[in-house]
């Protein structure tokens, strides 16, 4: 009889992701959440796991055999007071995979607090390319796979690395979990403020993974970012291979669409031909050629896969075009990754008109701490339309630096309104949020069509 696991917070990316693999693995799988609703609810549906709306005390009838709690879930929360006092075995999602999943794997981790859902999706493509069929749990969805998670019976397991805590009962972070033997580490900076209190606190998080990375492992770090370098200064002992560093993994020679030259220790392996846009798309390309050369695949192999490589949705992804007016999607809600997004955009439109629309959703955001890098961070933008619900601060004062181009709205309709009136052929509108935003993209095209 199969082995039951009933999961506490299924419906997000890295728990739904564990329900994904676990079912394919053979175990019976089912599952809650406060809010159980497409797209993940659907796609769990369709791999036959039951979901449960709620977190009710009563699911303690279903007695299975594993408790795995993602963490969302906190003290208080009725199902878990009630696995408490009965005593029953629980584990966090990510404890639950390294046991049941990664043990013999050789585990290739993406860390950093930017780019790690794009560059976790080249390596896997690249290793699909290659013909080494890798399991991975990425925390978005690549255009190249039908899936953002799956398990193989072969070596390679990629995954995204997050630095979030792994549960109300373990703080440390995920990525502690995962036994990586290639690991990247792409940038990093202060984030989460929910759970960290500066920036050296998530440093320390980092060293702690850097500890573990076993010495015939690889970490593959960017040399251009001063945090990392103070993380891999407080103690290592596994190769490093840097990129931007003229001694390590280079950008060369960049043309006007975004192509551009791989160096590796000064000399030439190929060219990159695609149409993704900026710095950081060829940064988190670099690591991806460092990590799967590890892993096996030459730098050849990975740079023709890189060209033909469809990149992740809501990473500037066109949702649609109306009136002559485009509507792209991002991901973005750091300052320095809103200001990457933006610079990348400029840089493949030219000269038309960016309409940015920010939706400061993340803990950070919400509580204020990044709140006065916003005005530099969307220099790029025409017009910026802030959506300012829920926010803890005021987003008017704070916008004072550039008033004279942005808004703040309270009111979701009065934001599409708004923009929707000031919108003509050419311009392009760029919405940036790292949630649903209520269905902004499609009210937009909606009023743009009417």
């Amino acid at each position: 009889m199969a082995v039951h696991l009933h999961i506490l917070g299924i419906c997000g990316t890295f728990m739904g992701g564990i329900a994904a693999i676990a079912k394919a693995a053979g175990y019976r799988v089912t599952g809650c959440d406060a809010n159980v609703y497409p797209p993940m609810s659907t796609q769990l549906a369709a791999l036959g796991i039951e979901l449960i709306e709620g977190y009710g005390a009563d699911q303690l009838k279903l007695a299975p055999d594993i408790w795995v709690i993602g963490n969302v879930v906190t003290r208080g929360n009725p199902l878990m007071e009630a696995i408490l006092a009965r005593g029953d075995r629980y584990l966090s999602g990510p404890q639950w995979l390294s046991e049941h999943v990664l043990q013999d794997k050789w585990v290739v981790a993406i860390a950093g607090t930017h780019g790690k859902t794009t560059t976790s999706a080249m390596i896997a493509w690249i290793l699909e390319q290659a013909g080494s069929r890798p399991g991975f749990l990425i925390g978005g969805a690549p255009r190249d796979f039908p899936v953002s998670a799956r398990i193989t019976d072969t070596p390679h397991f990629v995954i995204e690395a997050d630095e979030y805590d792994t549960a109300f009962f373990d703080k440390r972070s995920k990525f502690v979990h995962y036994r990586a033997k290639t690991a990247v580490l792409n940038n990093l900076e202060f984030d989460h403020a929910d759970i960290f209190p500066d920036l050296a606190a998530i440093e320390r998080q980092f060293h702690h993974f850097v500890r573990i990375i076993p010495g015939n492992g690889l970490i593959v770090a960017n040399a251009c970012d001063d945090a990392l370098q103070r993380v891999i200064a407080q103690g290592c002992w596994t190769p490093v291979e840097w990129t931007e560093r003229a001694e390590g993994w280079q950008v060369g020679a960049v043309d006007t669409a975004g192509a551009f030259e791989v160096a590796w220790q000064g000399r030439s392996l190929g060219r990159i031909e695609w149409d993704l846009s900026g710095a950081h798309n060829r940064a988190n390309a670099l690591a991806a050629l460092a990590a799967a050369r590890h892993a096996g695949v030459s730098p050849e192999t990975g740079i023709r896969a890189l060209s033909a490589f469809g990149g992740v949705r809501r990473r500037m992804e066109l949702r649609g075009e109306a009136r002559g007016v485009a509507v792209y999607d991002d991901f973005a809600h750091h300052p320095s990754a809103i200001a990457t997004t933006l610079e990348g955009l400029r840089a493949r439109i030219g000269t038309r008109r960016i309409l940015a629309v920010l939706e400061p959703r993340s803990n950070t955001m919400k509580l204020g701490v990044m709140k006065d890098r916003l005005p530099a961070s969307l220099a790029q933008a025409d017009r910026v339309h802030v959506y300012s619900a829920g926010l803890g601060w005021d987003p008017q004062p704070v916008l004072a630096p550039i008033a004279d181009r942005a808004t703040a709205h309270a009111d979701l309709d009065a934001l599409v309104e708004s923009v929707t009136a000031e919108a003509r052929a050419g311009d392009v509108i760029l919405v940036m949020s790292n949630g649903g935003f209520g269905g902004v993209h499609e009210k937009l095209l909606a009023r743009l069509s009417g």
